[in-house]
Protein backbone atom coordinates (compact mmCIF):
# COMPACT_ATOMS: atom_id res chain seq x y z
CA UNK A 1 0.00 0.00 0.00
CA UNK A 2 1.53 3.44 -0.50
CA UNK A 3 1.63 5.76 2.28
CA UNK A 4 -1.30 7.64 3.03
CA UNK A 5 -2.16 11.04 4.74
CA UNK A 6 -2.84 8.73 7.16
CA UNK A 7 0.34 7.10 7.61
CA UNK A 8 1.81 10.45 7.79
CA UNK A 9 -0.18 11.87 10.45
CA UNK A 10 0.32 8.60 12.42
CA UNK A 11 4.11 9.45 11.96
CA UNK A 12 3.97 12.75 12.90
CA UNK A 13 4.92 14.09 9.59
CA UNK A 14 2.08 16.05 8.88
CA UNK A 15 0.22 17.64 12.23
CA UNK A 16 -3.06 17.23 13.41
CA UNK A 17 -5.45 17.80 16.09
CA UNK A 18 -5.40 13.92 17.73
CA UNK A 19 -8.63 13.17 19.88
CA UNK A 20 -7.45 9.82 21.23
CA UNK A 21 -4.44 7.21 20.95
CA UNK A 22 -3.42 3.78 21.72
CA UNK A 23 -1.37 1.12 20.32
CA UNK A 24 -3.33 0.07 17.33
CA UNK A 25 -5.27 3.61 16.47
CA UNK A 26 -5.51 6.88 16.30
CA UNK A 27 -8.57 9.36 16.50
CA UNK A 28 -8.24 12.61 14.57
CA UNK A 29 -10.39 15.75 13.74
CA UNK A 30 -11.66 15.92 10.47
CA UNK A 31 -9.85 18.72 8.71
CA UNK A 32 -13.28 19.45 6.51
CA UNK A 33 -15.99 18.38 9.12
CA UNK A 34 -19.67 18.12 8.20
CA UNK A 35 -20.74 17.77 11.58
CA UNK A 36 -20.16 19.80 14.56
CA UNK A 37 -18.17 17.18 15.96
CA UNK A 38 -16.33 14.86 13.11
CA UNK A 39 -13.47 12.84 13.70
CA UNK A 40 -11.89 9.87 12.39
CA UNK A 41 -10.75 7.13 14.01
CA UNK A 42 -7.89 5.22 12.04
CA UNK A 43 -6.07 2.09 12.77
CA UNK A 44 -2.36 2.49 12.64
CA UNK A 45 -2.05 -0.95 10.76
CA UNK A 46 -1.96 0.62 7.15
CA UNK A 47 -5.07 -1.57 5.58
CA UNK A 48 -6.41 0.14 2.27
CA UNK A 49 -10.03 -0.94 2.93
CA UNK A 50 -12.04 -2.79 5.55
CA UNK A 51 -11.94 -5.93 3.26
CA UNK A 52 -8.44 -6.75 3.67
CA UNK A 53 -9.09 -7.52 6.68
CA UNK A 54 -9.33 -11.22 6.98
CA UNK A 55 -13.17 -11.95 8.68
CA UNK A 56 -11.50 -14.42 11.26
CA UNK A 57 -9.45 -11.06 12.74
CA UNK A 58 -12.19 -10.58 15.21
CA UNK A 59 -10.07 -8.76 17.57
CA UNK A 60 -9.33 -5.68 14.76
CA UNK A 61 -13.19 -5.55 14.00
CA UNK A 62 -14.25 -5.44 17.77
CA UNK A 63 -11.80 -3.08 18.92
CA UNK A 64 -12.35 -0.86 15.91
CA UNK A 65 -15.95 -0.91 17.48
CA UNK A 66 -14.55 0.23 21.05
CA UNK A 67 -12.45 3.11 20.12
CA UNK A 68 -15.11 4.25 17.70
CA UNK A 69 -17.29 4.03 21.21
CA UNK A 70 -14.17 5.58 23.28
CA UNK A 71 -13.67 8.55 21.29
CA UNK A 72 -17.54 9.23 21.08
CA UNK A 73 -17.35 9.24 24.86
CA UNK A 74 -14.37 11.10 25.36
CA UNK A 75 -15.78 13.80 23.08
CA UNK A 76 -19.26 13.86 24.61
CA UNK A 77 -21.60 12.86 21.92
CA UNK A 78 -22.41 9.24 23.02
CA UNK A 79 -25.74 9.62 24.05
CA UNK A 80 -26.01 10.60 19.93
CA UNK A 81 -23.82 9.95 16.88
CA UNK A 82 -23.39 8.34 13.85
CA UNK A 83 -20.81 6.18 12.08
CA UNK A 84 -20.08 5.24 8.87
CA UNK A 85 -16.92 3.53 6.87
CA UNK A 86 -16.66 4.01 3.14
CA UNK A 87 -15.10 0.62 1.84
CA UNK A 88 -13.56 0.13 -1.40
CA UNK A 89 -10.92 2.63 -3.72
CA UNK A 90 -13.93 3.75 -6.25
CA UNK A 91 -15.51 4.99 -2.91
CA UNK A 92 -12.73 6.15 -0.84
CA UNK A 93 -10.87 9.44 -0.71
CA UNK A 94 -8.17 7.89 1.02
CA UNK A 95 -6.88 4.56 1.09
CA UNK A 96 -6.42 3.82 4.42
CA UNK A 97 -9.47 2.67 6.76
CA UNK A 98 -11.14 5.39 9.01
CA UNK A 99 -14.40 5.32 10.12
CA UNK A 100 -16.37 9.00 10.25
CA UNK A 101 -17.55 9.83 14.10
CA UNK A 102 -20.30 11.98 13.57
CA UNK A 103 -22.18 14.55 16.15
CA UNK A 104 -23.06 17.42 18.56
CA UNK A 105 -26.40 18.26 16.69
CA UNK A 106 -28.37 20.88 18.43
CA UNK A 107 -30.52 18.92 20.16
CA UNK A 108 -33.58 20.72 18.97
CA UNK A 109 -33.12 19.79 15.86
CA UNK A 110 -35.30 17.14 14.36
CA UNK A 111 -34.23 13.99 13.21
CA UNK A 112 -34.90 14.76 9.62
CA UNK A 113 -32.46 17.75 9.56
CA UNK A 114 -29.81 15.37 10.95
CA UNK A 115 -30.75 12.57 8.53
CA UNK A 116 -30.70 15.23 5.43
CA UNK A 117 -27.32 16.25 7.00
CA UNK A 118 -26.04 12.96 7.27
CA UNK A 119 -27.36 12.04 3.47
CA UNK A 120 -25.16 15.16 2.42
CA UNK A 121 -21.81 13.88 4.49
CA UNK A 122 -22.24 9.96 2.97
CA UNK A 123 -23.25 11.50 -0.70
CA UNK A 124 -20.17 14.29 -0.45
Amino acid sequence: MATSIFTKIIAREIPATIRYEDDEFIAIDDINPKAPVHILVIPKKPYSTLEEVSLEDVTFHANLLQTVRKVAAAAGIAENYKIFLNVGKRVQQVHHIHVHVTGGWDTKQSIKTIEDEAAKLINS
